[in-house]
């Protein structure tokens, strides 16, 4: 199994101390509820200002960065 990034590392973390039984398995889980966050909290179209959409679009590559590494577990 890779080495995940700090970030990924969290979210798994996150998952096991709330169910114990969790297992990697489920990272996938994991992966869509970081792609639903991008969707809510950082729209594919942001508001059209340049320095909010290039801001916009850093944070959401990361969540779905993130998420793909997830994925691949």
């Amino acid at each position: 199994m890779p080495e995940l990034s700090p970030a990924a590392q969290a979210v798994l973390d996150a998952m096991y101390e709330v169910n114990m039984d969790f297992d990697g398995e489920n990272a996938t889980l994991a992966a869509a509820a970081l792609e639903a966050a991008a969707d809510q909290v950082v729209p594919e179209d942001p508001c059209g200002y340049d320095c909010c959409i290039t801001q916009c679009e850093q944070i959401r590559a990361e969540l779905l960065a993130t998420a793909a590494e997830l994925k691949a577990q």
